[in-house]
């Protein structure tokens, strides 16, 4: 974890969650949950509902499948730590290989963007869902610096499916929505950083190259590059703007797959 303040920097009712959570399992929490319940009221809140709904909700896909474009789609974007989460969570979900026409073609489409015509445009949709989800998660572990610790990758992928991805609402506060309110909640709310800063990270234009690389290369940050910007903005600051690159590209490629499928 390249930001102290995801490591320790949570509320009392987190850091009991996470004590108690040690506790039971044996192992430490490991750092997505870390990341999305700090602040959860700027972003992990609406993202975790999303999350949830998307993974686990109703839906055209297995939830082995869903896992299945999840894998894809870390591997597309050279995300180690969701990858291999993803291959766990594959064999507990249900691994759907051979992977039917309609997932390999599913799959072919969140990397293209070009609809093919044996799938529904209901499946495809749900399948872009899915996608945007991990879009955002792969940069945010790529440019953080998450990793697996002795016993995290076996306890926790049984708990993210045992619960559905979901989190006790006291530790994320109310939030709800899908795609728009994510955008609003990361770009268009008060926060630490100013609204036009978190729209140039989202478009790429902040911070020199930072928030460009977050975007298109997430796994070329470094933590040379993350001390860097610390000697010049507080870590909140590196959060958000971090954050706001990672949803504003994910959202990018969300919404021109949207518009292709609407063609």
């Amino acid at each position: 974890m390249r930001l102290d303040v995801l490591d320790r920097g949570h509320r009392p009712a987190v850091r009991l969650f996470f004590g108690f959570s040690r506790l039971v399992s044996g192992v430490p929490m490991s750092d997505v949950p870390k990341a999305l319940l700090y602040r959860p009221e700027f972003f992990g809140a609406v993202f975790l509902d999303l999350t949830a709904r998307t993974m686990r909700g109703p839906s055209s896909w297995t939830a082995g499948e869903r896992e299945h474009l999840a894998r894809s789609t870390s591997e597309l974007l050279r995300c180690p730590f969701c990858a291999t989460t993803h291959a766990e969570l594959l064999k507990i979900a249900g691994d759907p290989s051979p992977p039917r026409p309609e997932l390999v073609a599913a799959s072919r489409f969140l990397e293209t963007l070009s609809p093919p015509g044996a799938v529904s445009r209901t499946a495809l949709a749900e399948a872009l869902d899915v996608s945007l989800v991990f879009h955002v998660v792969n940069r945010l572990a790529n440019a953080f610096g998450f990793a697996l610790r002795p016993g995290q990758l076996e306890s926790g992928t049984r708990s993210l499916h045992r619960f559905g991805y979901r989190f006790p609402r006291l530790l994320t506060g109310p939030g709800a929505g899908g795609p728009e309110e994510l955008r609003r909640a990361v770009l268009d709310t008060p926060a630490r950083t100013p609204v036009a800063l978190r729209r140039a990270a989202a478009a790429g234009e902040a911070w020199g190259s930072y928030a460009a690389t977050v975007r298109s290369a997430s796994h070329r940050i470094t933590d040379e590059d993350v001390a860097r910007l610390a000697r010049e903005h507080t870590e909140d600051e590196i959060f958000e703007v971090t954050v706001a690159a990672a949803v504003g590209a994910a959202l990018d490629h969300f919404d021109q797959g949207t518009r292709n499928l609407r063609t």
